[in-house]
């Protein structure tokens, strides 16, 4: 089978791997989409993402949707899956012996030791996929309702990333939100802010065209950056969705006094300046937001006749064309949000 194989940074491949056995306790997947994050782009640019480091070839892809093919004996005693069933795929392993703490035994995504699909992080590296065929686990499958394409559905991780950040700020109904950053989780943001009944959603970026997608996902007000336009004044919550350290000041400042700053874009890995002496004096809440418990299937259920994420996808390509579409993912000037590759 094909898969898309980052071996070091600028090195990108379509390789030819053998298709994976199915065995007693797994599930085959036939993939058929898969969106490109910006932790792809950066293995590919960098052989680094986050403080991850690429040391071996890595299939690359952790948005992804596609079938059911072939179910292992034990699964088919479950009696919960079947073949030809369209899913989509939590792609967390939570790995080694560790105690959690009572405070947060509830949330998955602090395990100290999670493997991730296409992820370079621990060794062996996690292969992902942006291939013909997975294997995964019973309980990593996410079924897809009538109304959710597989195409859909690739985005249900990105969603539910973007929804974990919005429900860090607790309740935001009828509450004023700024999301600055409109890159895919930040316009993904704006949807799971007016799905959970934000009053008033300003979206900030210094790109017109994510802007208007945005729009599109239900932001009310917009602010182009680039054009000197202003944040809004005493916002109740913010979420910071472009991980860049200069905007941090402005967008502290945004916030009301005792409101709440979600941070989920991610920051450079080491020292950074940034101007956050107004967390002190206006009392503002900073919050982490990290992937994801299981908001990948409230995102599903969102994607159901509720939100439509469509107008994220601006680009699609086929899985021979995985070179051309990450150029036009790792461009901004090329007006893209999510690229979609057409696995099977």
């Amino acid at each position: 089978m094909k898969a898309v194989v980052v071996h070091q940074a600028n090195d990108l491949r379509i390789d030819e791997i053998d298709r994976p056995v199915c065995g007693p306790d797994d599930v085959l997947v036939a993939m058929e989409w898969g969106g490109i994050c910006g932790s792809d782009v950066a293995y590919v640019r960098s052989g680094v993402s986050g403080t991850a480091v690429l040391q071996d070839p890595l299939i690359l892809g952790h948005e992804v949707a596609g079938h059911i093919v072939e179910l292992g004996r034990n699964v088919v005693d479950l009696g919960t899956l079947r073949t030809g069933q369209r899913v989509s795929i939590h792609p967390a392993t939570l790995a080694g012996k560790h105690t959690m703490i009572p405070a947060v035994a509830d949330r998955t995504n602090l395990w100290p030791e999670v493997r991730y699909f296409g992820s370079a992080a621990f060794q062996p590296h996690e292969q992902g996929a942006f291939s013909e065929f997975r294997l995964v686990r019973p309980d990593q499958i996410r079924p897809l309702p009538d109304g959710v394409s597989t195409k859909e559905g690739a985005l249900a991780e990105p969603f539910g990333v973007a929804i974990h950040a919005v429900n860090r700020a607790g309740s935001v109904a009828d509450k004023s939100v700024l999301v600055n950053g409109c890159g895919p989780i930040g316009a993904l943001a704006v949807a799971a802010a007016k799905a959970q009944g934000a009053k008033d959603i300003y979206a900030a970026d210094l790109s017109q065209a994510s802007l208007e997608i945005a729009e599109r996902l239900g932001a009310d007000h917009l602010v182009d950056v680039a054009q000197g336009e202003k944040l809004p004044s005493d916002v109740d919550a913010a979420i910071e969705a472009s991980g860049a350290p200069r905007a941090l000041g402005g967008v502290i400042a945004a916030v009301r006094r005792g409101g709440v700053l979600v941070q989920v874009g991610n920051l450079p890995a080491g020292e950074v300046s940034a101007a956050l002496g107004n967390i002190v004096t206006r009392e503002i809440d900073y919050r982490g937001s990290y992937r994801f418990v299981d908001e990948i299937t409230e995102a599903i259920r969102l994607m159901d006749g509720h939100v439509d994420v469509s107008p994220l996808m601006t680009h699609e390509f086929n899985l021979a064309e995985a070179r051309d579409a990450f150029r036009i993912a790792a461009d901004r000037a090329s007006g893209s949000s999510k690229v979609m590759l057409r696995l099977s």
